[in-house]
């Protein structure tokens, strides 16, 4: 399946490929490596270049014989950036994607949204003054008093990640450097059909959800599943000038919920707060297989670009569990 989506990015490779020095790693063996880091959880680049050398499986995937010689992590790691710069991990997911459609495994009718935090690989200790004000650091690990300190992303914002925004999930909860990773799921088989990653905001995931919905071919009339954080008038209200029925859990805790019994007295309505979980597998499996729980990234492009191979790495997993069989 990996292969027949790469062949569809034939075009894109041979543009990146250099004409003048020396020979690098081409383009295509750089994005199935990175495949492999993934579905493997090989931590670092190191690593994966030193299991090169020894794991005939990972030879045969990049179909590489056993003495042709591997790579320095060093000349991997330069030319994974031609990887970032481009488009690649979103056009390769949209071939997983195309493989899906052809094995009739998607809903056209039936979605659902969800967000979650991708914690920055930043210290809570890189958070400064942007004005530059405040102690300087001392050492690598200095000593820092948090206790009464006033702190926003438009007064601070870290050195280490500047992209990287300080938020907290909710009340009680401690705040973190973190990006926040957004995924749309056909309700059919739990496939992920569109990811994005932005900043983190209190409204982020409503109107990134909105963006994605937004952005799905046809005009026909669909549902869209979510938790309760996308119970708002004005999510609701955008779903239905989308042409979308908003399946969103209520939440009556303390006020009235958006959602009335002409949506709620439909058994779709139940069926798809049900089905609507399953996107938390595909989070799970990203956090801990993919190893995003933590990016080991710095940037708003790279943290995205990795999220989205990390999806398409996903739907490959549960295409295989589906049982799908890849033709031509």
């Amino acid at each position: 399946m990996a292969d027949k989506a790469l062949r569809g990015l034939s075009g894109d490779f041979d543009r990146m490929y250099s004409h003048t020095g020396r020979p690098s790693v081409p383009p295509e063996v750089l994005l199935k490596s990175l495949l492999i880091q993934i579905l493997y959880s090989v931590r670092s680049n190191r690593l994966l270049v030193e299991q090169l050398g020894y794991n005939i499986l990972f030879r045969w995937f990049l179909g590489m014989s056993l003495e042709e010689p591997i790579w320095d992590h060093s000349t991997f790691s330069q030319n994974q950036e031609r990887l970032i710069d481009s488009e690649i991990s979103a056009r390769f997911l949209s071939g997983v994607i195309a493989q899906a459609r052809e094995a009739r495994l998607l809903s056209d009718d039936h979605f659902s949204v969800d967000g979650t935090l991708i914690d920055a690989w930043a210290s809570i200790k890189s958070f400064r003054p942007r004005d530059g004000q405040g102690d300087p650091p001392v050492g690598r690990n200095e000593k820092r008093d948090f206790h009464g300190a006033q702190w926003t992303n438009e007064t601070h914002g870290s050195v280490t990640d500047p992209d990287a925004r300080l938020y907290r999930k909710g009340r009680g909860k401690e705040a973190k450097l973190c990006y926040m990773g957004h995924a749309l799921m056909e309700n059919r088989n739990g496939l992920l059909v569109d990811t994005r990653v932005t900043m983190t905001t209190g409204t982020a995931e409503r109107e990134t959800a909105a963006a994605m919905v937004e952005s799905l071919p046809g005009m026909h009339r669909v549902t869209v599943g979510g938790d309760k954080g996308y119970d708002t008038g004005e999510f609701v209200g955008q779903m239905r000038s989308l042409c979308a029925t908003p399946h969103v859990s209520q939440n009556n805790t303390r006020r009235r919920s958006a959602i009335d019994g002409r949506t709620t007295r439909h058994p779709g309505y139940a069926a798809s707060v049900k089905i609507r979980k399953r996107i938390e597998e595909s989070f799970g499996w990203i956090k801990t297989v993919g190893m995003l729980r933590k990016t080991r990234h710095r940037g708003f492009e790279k943290v995205s670009w990795y999220f989205t191979l990390a999806a398409a790495a996903y739907n490959l997993v549960r295409m295989r569990n589906l049982g799908v069989v890849p033709t031509g």
